[in-house]
């Protein structure tokens, strides 16, 4: 009799591992408790990997193809009839006033799309034509636009990804799941004090993680960082077709299907899950967002949501089998670029778990890196 693939942790990479194990006709439970704080659940993502000035290539790698996976996932979930999933390609406006930045990211972009098509068509931009594309924007600004990346809503596309699952015969649950052993190996969850055997346990639950893997006598390199988003309306403008906008520094501002602004994001060093609204908070959001768009200032301020993103050393996903224990899977490190890369890191837990070729070097992304045994 065949057991089941169990997942530990309901956030976008285990609902993409549920719905590509699912997919191909495996016996799936995902298992998650709904943590109050849930990245996904606070997410507002851009999709546009290409510009990012960081150098890790290892971290691009994932990203680019993140980035690359979305289409053909798009198609599978509209196929199964999932048509709200919070994904539209409507391009990126990066912004800035120096003229020679502005050169740099042209140029960046142009030597990514050698080996990255999806980024589409890369047009450099005017004050005039930055201003028209994005008419609330701060008339200084100029950009490099691309018109590849798109958005996605955390929320609709985490749904849409859980029905196709389910359409496809996983189960899914509500609760908590503890590893369970026997002999010294793991071989299923305990689940409201039930056993579940299972094939492999995929563990997925980002910065809740720590506390399902320290009765094995091992920690996990963790951190995580408090996200604040805010949302907001400017009941008379229709914006739904308005691009995404990478501003210089740390912020973004996009609009989503019902006209909403999302600003976000803050990045804050938390060791405790403090699931407040701060002052602090909003003040450096709406500081921030009316230097980039002036014209916000008329908004109505609909919620400001609270997510926390996890970490690895390094900043550095990793992803594999937990050592020690083969029958044990897990991904985590997303960080702030959980949803690019999450349902790709999820399609590549789904292959691992099926013994199948990987696209990625797990040599790269090496799980010890995030470990510290009690013996260290």
């Amino acid at each position: 009799m065949s057991k089941p693939y169990v997942i530990i942790g309901g956030g976008i990479l285990g609902a993409s591992t549920a719905f590509y194990l699912s997919k191909q006709g495996t016996e799936v439970i995902l298992i998650d408790r709904h943590d109050k704080g849930q990245a996904t659940d606070a997410a507002a993502g851009i999709i546009c990997p290409w510009i990012s000035q960081r150098r890790n290539k290892k971290w691009y790698h994932i990203a680019k193809n993140g980035a690359a996976i979305y289409p053909s996932l798009i198609a599978d979930l509209e196929s199964l009839g999932e048509k709200d999933t919070g994904y539209r390609q409507v391009g990126a406006l990066s912004l800035h006033t120096d003229s020679k930045k502005l050169d740099g990211m042209e140029e960046r972009a142009h030597k990514r799309r050698e080996d990255a098509p999806e980024i589409g068509d890369i047009t450099r931009l005017n004050a005039e034509e930055t201003h028209s594309r994005f008419p609330i924007l701060d008339k200084d600004y100029q950009a490099v636009f691309i018109s590849g990346a798109a958005r996605v809503d955390g929320r609709k596309l985490l749904k849409a990804l859980k029905n196709a699952a389910e359409a496809n015969g996983a189960v899914l649950l509500s609760g908590n799941a503890e590893l369970y052993a026997s002999e010294n190996t793991i071989t299923g969850v305990k689940y409201n004090g039930e056993i579940i055997d299972a094939e492999k346990v995929i563990l997925a639950s980002g910065a809740w993680m720590k506390e399902t893997i320290e009765p094995l006598g091992i920690r996990l390199d963790v951190s995580f960082q408090r996200a604040q988003i805010m949302h907001l309306e400017i009941p008379a403008l229709q914006t739904a077709d308005w691009p995404v906008v990478m501003p210089p520094g740390s912020k973004y501002l996009l609009s989503q299907d019902d006209n909403r602004f999302v600003i976000g994001s803050t990045h804050e060093d938390k060791i405790d899950f403090d699931y407040r609204v701060t002052a602090a908070a909003v003040h450096e959001i709406l500081d921030q967002g009316l230097a980039i768009a002036p014209d916000l200032a008329e908004a109505t301020i609909l919620e400001t949501r609270v997510g926390f993103r996890p970490y690895t050393p390094g900043f550095l996903p990793v992803i594999g089998e937990l050592p020690g224990y083969q029958d044990v899977l897990l991904a985590n490190g997303l960080g702030s670029s959980g949803l690019t890369m999450g349902p790709y890191l999820g399609q590549q837990l789904a292959k691992l778990a099926l013994n199948e070729k990987l696209d990625i070097d797990l040599n790269h992304y090496d799980v010890t890196s995030a470990l510290i045994t009690n013996e260290a």
